[in-house]
């Protein structure tokens, strides 16, 4: 009867080992994929991040980056832990998957809350920037993000193309007779800003505002989605790896 449940014993230890080899595998796919989102957030879709005046936005993308990495890390940890049967490196990753876990969790928490702020966050702070920092000397990060930001969305100004009659810019003599900045021309041509008629520039067409908040939700979606959907797939991962190490440890005694 002692020998029936020693094998017994020895057959669940050898599936809960595949199963968390399987697990791992996954989870380091998993990985990458949650830097690469990071990345991508950070590398590809950062130009707006000049116009805001928070740094929730920029703080997810970092918070999965960093997930990402630790939990390829802790993928070939799990594997190493996993079939040489050693409690100690089990103890090590349940660890470092709860670490990871927090961390993705934080960042869907930062993703969902900025969410609901951002609207109020664009429409205290965005004017303003455009009006006051375009074409201004140390915030040529701003210029180039108003010029992409208007060109790319089909819009003009903040609220509506009137908003750049308050632009220290336009005031200036910098201008060069501009009423607008060029980028809110639909064909760009050196001083197209000079004439606001509608079929010159995108001014029926409604500010910038709404959508940019539009394109920032989508990729806050994003980013809450890919951090709550893996920490959410570590729970399965946490249970293996307790059920592992319980049974190793009755096997060793």
């Amino acid at each position: 009867m002692g020998e029936f449940s020693e094998k017994k014993s020895t057959c669940g230890t050898v599936c809960l080992k595949y199963l968390l080899f399987t697990f791992n595998c996954c989870f380091w796919l998993a990985g990458l994929a949650v830097m690469a989102v990071g990345i991508w957030t950070l590398a590809l879709k950062s130009d707006y991040i000049s116009l805001l005046a928070s740094g929730t936005y920029l703080a997810t993308a970092y918070i999965l980056v960093v997930a990402g990495v630790v939990v390829m890390v802790t993928g070939v940890l799990g594997c190493c832990a996993t079939f040489k049967e050693r409690r100690n490196l089990l103890r090590l990753y349940f660890i470092l998957l709860l670490i990871i876990f927090l961390l993705e969790i934080i960042a869907g928490i930062l993703a969902y809350v900025y969410y609901q702020q951002l609207n109020a966050e664009l429409k205290e702070n965005l004017k303003d920037t455009m009006t006051k920092r375009y074409h201004q000397p140390g915030h040529e990060g701003v210029t180039s993000a108003v010029d992409k930001l208007q060109q790319e969305f089909h819009c003009c100004g903040s609220n509506n193309s009137q908003d750049w009659r308050d632009s220290e810019w336009i005031r200036s003599g910098e201008a060069g007779g501009r009423v607008v900045p060029d980028s809110c021309c639909k064909t760009v041509v050196a001083h197209c800003g000079q004439r606001d008629h509608a079929s010159n520039i995108y001014k029926v067409e409604g500010g910038c505002i709404t959508k940019l908040e539009t394109f920032i939700q989508e990729h806050l979606r994003v980013i809450g989605a890919v951090g709550i959907g893996i920490a959410c797939v570590q729970v399965f991962g946490m249970i293996f790896t307790c059920c592992l190490y319980k049974s190793l440890k009755l096997e060793h005694y």
